[in-house]
């Protein structure tokens, strides 16, 4: 049995969605819906009529690493298929209770990489700000579900410690923000940082990576295309879905404002047994994502970390897939099958 994780490990509550009411305005929209998710596995079973012990419903993974997913995310899931590529990718289940050799707790080597508080730096270049630990949706195959997020969050202490580690090294010329999601923290707050950032010359570009615009589209509201618009880098946003039943018209609709915005877009997603595991789910993926404006980018394989075995798909047949994959779509559809290898100098080519 996979150890319990504790409290500090779990993705916390984002930071603006429950401020204390006499001291900030009303919540914006997205974070009223953000507090509405359904975080208990069975409710979300009985909102698509599903029997929870003929889903492999797991309270104890379920403890470990708890539910949380947008009411609007549940509503594009299909009403009665057990097997629904979206629900699947948010439900606790058995499979995750298991242990299974070469997974392990950090998958990816955060721990090594790690630079300063909240900073992680993997690749010549480029640093990672662990922005928060809180996301809209948890990913069953989340690569950091066993982060230590109550340790490791770069908003500690006004951003201080984080900042300092990145405008001391001038070899860093791209920050990356992450989490988490980083667009779980309020506007202002992103302002912040970013406004500390800037003071940094040799900061060249900004990252951006979220799937609150997938899950949780209402989140690119007009604060946050205005702080967007008015950043000094050029700015590459990268978003996560992993199947095209993940888009509809709220998501186009968000997306669309994003590059009105001047945003770069790209998708990466990662290659999941019973999710996305075929030609056609793929293909698909590619030519939805495009028809939103948003460029296919990785297709990563499955980082190997504790809970997550049941939804790994062989190298081999990964290969196959891209193969076939290559050969259906135009060369700018197809994502760039990637696995992620503690110590490699970028994401290694399968």
């Amino acid at each position: 049995m996979i150890p319990a994780a504790s409290l500090a490990l779990q993705p916390a509550a984002a930071s603006g969605p429950d401020p204390a009411p006499a001291a900030l305005p009303a919540p914006a929209r997205w974070q009223r819906l953000w507090r509405e998710a359904v975080r208990d596995p069975r409710e979300l079973l009985a909102l698509l009529g599903l029997d929870a012990a003929a889903a492999g419903l797991s309270e104890a993974a379920a403890a470990q690493f708890p539910l949380r997913v947008p009411r609007g995310f549940v509503a594009r899931m299909r009403h009665g298929d057990l097997h629904d590529p979206l629900l699947r990718q948010v439900l606790p289940v058995d499979a995750e209770e298991r242990i299974v050799p070469g997974f392990s707790l950090d998958a990816v080597g955060d721990g090594a990489a790690r630079k300063a508080e909240g900073v992680i730096q993997k690749y010549r270049g480029r640093a990672l700000l662990v922005a928060t630990g809180s996301c809209a949706v948890n990913c069953r195959y989340c690569f950091r579900r066993h982060f230590p997020y109550g340790e490791e969050t770069a908003a500690r202490d006004g951003w201080a410690g984080a900042v300092a580690a990145i405008a001391a090294d001038p070899g860093i010329d791209e920050v990356i923000l992450s989490g988490g999601d980083p667009l779980s923290l309020a506007t202002p707050k992103l302002a912040e940082l970013t406004a500390r950032l800037a003071a940094i010359p040799h900061i060249r570009r900004l990252r951006i990576h979220s799937r609150l615009p997938i899950v949780l589209p209402e989140r690119v509201d007009e604060p946050l295309l205005q702080w967007l618009a008015a950043l000094p880098w050029p700015l590459a946003f990268v978003v996560h879905a992993n199947h095209a039943n993940e888009f509809d018209p709220a998501v186009d609709a968000a997306l669309a404002r994003l590059r009105g915005a001047g945003v770069q877009l790209l998708n990466q997603a990662v290659l999941l047994r019973g999710v996305n595991d075929s030609v056609e789910a793929l293909a698909d993926l590619s030519e939805r994502s495009f028809a939103a404006g948003v460029l296919p980018y990785y297709l990563h394989q499955l980082d190997r970390v504790q809970g997550v075995a049941h939804f790994e798909v062989s190298d081999e047949r990964a290969r196959a897939l891209h193969a076939a994959l290559a050969a259906r779509l135009s060369g700018y559809l197809v994502p760039r099958l990637v696995r992620e290898v503690q110590g490699d100098t970028g994401k290694r080519p399968l």
